[in-house]
């Protein structure tokens, strides 16, 4: 019972991470590589802030989900959004900001590897985990607070796509662009308050790891990079309920080869999900066949 909660926990991580990948993806069609590193510079801010003025648990939170709303919505700005304009066509577009997000991705990572010297990095709050015992179970608080935001956010998200007007434009946009836009639906406004909730996300995400860890490393965003597109494949793009779930059943299999102390195989379990899923179901687990964003 004891892993079960370990995997709920970690589960979490990863669908905090991979919803803003996976709503951006899925609805803009951006594929937003410098998500890892929005991701770790949000803690990294954290961290800045909280070594001049010790914070308390929601001032630190935030911090980073503030730094990775402003972070997201800069890069889309200054970035993806020329990058569209330019290109002939979708196709050509997608490729460009598949590149660009690598290049934009280099410039926080580069700053928080120089002040840090690639050294791990935590916070200074005022904030301590307490434990709780709980039919034999342990749980901090830490624990408590990832698993409540992951369900939440995960279910919340994807209410609102299904039942506001907000995310049925999103869907629509995902669906056809162009005939979404002569419909009235203002894609620019929309992708960046898209962009601006997923980074915001990626921030939450950010700052809950590094209090569960006690530290994170500047190249933590990255390895969950390779996660999110495990968990966003397992799921079925464009569905966010498969986000949720592809998250949990990810954790749970890496929780799984812990327990039977195959550890080293711990990544190699996600790239295994990812070439059965390709196999088996392509379109993954809640996944259309159609080539349908939602």
């Amino acid at each position: 019972m004891q892993d079960l909660l370990n995997a709920a926990t970690l589960g979490s991580i990863y669908l905090l991470f991979a919803l803003g990948m996976a709503l951006v993806w899925g609805t803009i069609g951006i594929l937003n590589f410098a998500h890892g590193a929005t991701f770790m510079f949000s803690a990294f801010v954290g961290h800045l802030v909280s070594r001049e003025t010790e914070l308390p648990f929601l001032g630190v939170i935030g911090v980073a989900v503030v730094t990775g709303a402003v972070i997201s919505t800069l890069t889309q700005l200054l970035a993806f959004q020329p990058i569209l304009k330019r290109s002939k066509s979708q196709h050509h577009a997608e490729m460009r900001i598949l590149i660009g997000g690598i290049g934009v991705a280099a410039i926080p990572l580069a700053l928080a590897q120089r002040e840090t010297r690639s050294s791990p990095f935590g916070f200074t709050s005022s904030y301590k985990a307490e434990v709780f015992e709980i039919l034999g179970l342990r749980l901090t608080t830490t624990s408590a607070v990832i698993i409540v935001a992951g369900l939440a956010m995960g279910i919340g998200l994807t209410l609102w796509l299904r039942r506001s007007r907000q995310g049925l434009a999103l869907r629509a946009i995902g669906v056809d662009a162009e005939t979404s836009s002569g419909m009235g639906v203002n894609r620019t406004a929309l992708a960046l308050g898209t962009m601006a909730v997923a980074g915001a996300l990626a921030g939450l995400a950010g700052a809950l790891l590094t209090f569960h860890l006690g530290a994170i490393a500047p190249e933590t965003g990255d390895q969950l990079i390779i996660k999110a597109f495990a968990v966003i494949v397992l799921g079925g793009l464009g569905s966010m309920l498969g986000t949720v779930i592809g998250a949990y059943v990810l954790a749970s299999a890496e929780t799984f080869v812990l327990y039977m102390n195959w550890g080293t195989w711990v990544d190699a379990v996600s790239f295994g999900l990812i070439f059965l899923i390709l196999l088996a179901r392509p379109q993954g687990l809640l996944g259309r066949k159609e080539v349908r964003r939602t």
